[in-house]
């Protein structure tokens, strides 16, 4: 059951349990950042207690998409989109960078904003801190943006070569040696009489700003395959990859600065597999700090008519959490657990491992019997143990209105 926030708690922006107040370290070692539309709101983290406190926002120029923290400095890259299709008149996409202040997590504008050409999906940076890498859906493409000394956001790089980007790109990560990067491409459904869109991630060599195809890793020409975003084994050459489409994790082995094309492991990611048909899909994916564990986002918010309203349908909006053998890196489910509201689309890990916090997408219209009651947008916090395992700890009921919780994530100081 979810706690109900006091007036008091609703401005502060944090659940109060009967009693209790929430108390913060003296000195903030991470930021948890959430964003509803396009506000970007921060928040003082206590790991120890579980507990978030919130204590200011900035606006963007449009919907916030993703972020993404400098790897040196404390600066954070916000990408931002109003939906407006790439030509179209009237489109606003922008990349933004925000100086991080090491005491509060408080965001301060960096530099001028850059536009970019269509809706940035995904964006990250390179392990050096020189480039800013923009991942498009529509159409799936890919830019890259230099970052000036200082922090602050430079001209795109433009590159030499044409570059195959699959069809509705999801995601870019840099591989671990900053010689290659890796460009999740989904595909998509069939639907209205359109056949399925092939799925692959696009591995392409990466230098001083200039990208060039090296790889296509696509099983079955990536018909029934649609990943959506991977990441990295800290210390193993493993690569974990959510397979949207599929409701399952894939696991590859990385080779120096590519891929290998042969899959090892496949895992469902689902409680009660083929359960809930197309609405069912997994989302993000994040390893622990120590390597040993692996998280993916189950998420579902299909609806159906009952009583003349759109009601939620069921299925699995949880975490699910595996056990990695370190050897072979065989991932094993161990638990499914609820994240309390409905369709987590982003989920984030403090740096110490300690703490996961999962922003729900939206609100949604729920039976409860014969009755029917709103379920809000939530965040959701946890305590992760030792085994890797998530406990429940609290919720904070977010008012999202018109728009929804699309990004959110926790940074260190």
């Amino acid at each position: 059951m979810l706690h109900r926030r006091t007036l008091t708690a609703m401005l502060a922006g944090a659940v109060v349990e009967p009693g209790t107040l929430p108390t913060q370290p003296k000195h903030a070692t991470v930021a948890f950042y959430g964003s509803v539309g396009a506000t970007l709101s921060w928040y003082q983290v206590d790991i120890d207690g579980v507990v978030l406190s919130k204590q200011g926002s900035v606006a963007l120029p449009a919907l916030v998409q993703y972020a993404w923290r400098h790897p040196t400095q404390r600066v954070l890259y916000v990408a931002s989109s109003n939906f407006v299709p790439m030509g179209a008149a009237g489109g606003r996409h922008d990349a933004t960078a925000f100086r991080i202040d090491p005491a509060s997590g408080a965001l301060t504008p960096h530099g001028n904003a850059i536009p970019l050409r269509a809706r940035p999906i995904n964006i990250t940076v390179d392990r050096a801190g020189r480039y800013l890498l923009v991942a498009y859906n529509i159409p799936s493409s890919i830019s890259v943006h230099r970052i000036n000394p200082d922090g602050t956001l430079g001209d795109e790089v433009k590159q030499a070569a044409a570059l195959d980007c699959g069809i509705y790109a999801h995601q870019v990560r840099v591989m671990p040696d900053n010689k290659a990067m890796i460009l999740v491409t989904r595909g998509n459904n069939a639907a209205g009489g359109k056949p399925e869109d092939p799925g692959a991630l696009k591995v392409k060599a990466f230098s001083d700003g200039q990208l060039t195809d090296r790889a296509s890793i696509a099983p079955n020409n990536g018909y029934g395959f649609g990943p959506r975003h991977l990441d990295f084994h800290p210390t193993r050459p493993f690569v974990y990859v959510s397979l949207e489409r599929e409701n399952q994790l894939d696991v590859y082995r990385l080779r120096a600065d590519t891929l290998d094309a042969k899959l090892i492991f496949s895992k469902t990611t689902l409680a009660e597999p083929n359960k809930f048909g197309a609405d069912q899909m997994v989302g993000p994916i994040h390893m622990h700090p120590n390597g040993r564990f692996v998280y993916l986002g189950n998420r579902n918010s299909g609806v159906a008519d009952y009583q003349g309203k759109k009601v939620a349908l069921g299925g699995e909006n949880s975490i699910a959490v595996f056990a990695i053998d370190q050897r072979t890196g065989e991932p094993a489910l161990v638990q499914n657990i609820a994240t309390h509201g409905f369709h987590p689309r982003t989920f984030s890990l403090d740096p110490s491992g300690r703490m996961l916090v999962v922003t729900n997408l939206t609100a949604l219209a729920v039976r409860e019997g014969d009755a029917v009651r709103t379920q809000p947008a939530t965040i959701s916090a946890y305590r992760i143990g030792k085994d890797g395992r998530l406990s429940f700890v609290r919720s904070y009921d977010i008012e999202t209105g018109n728009d929804t919780q699309f990004w959110s994530g926790m940074v260190a100081l």
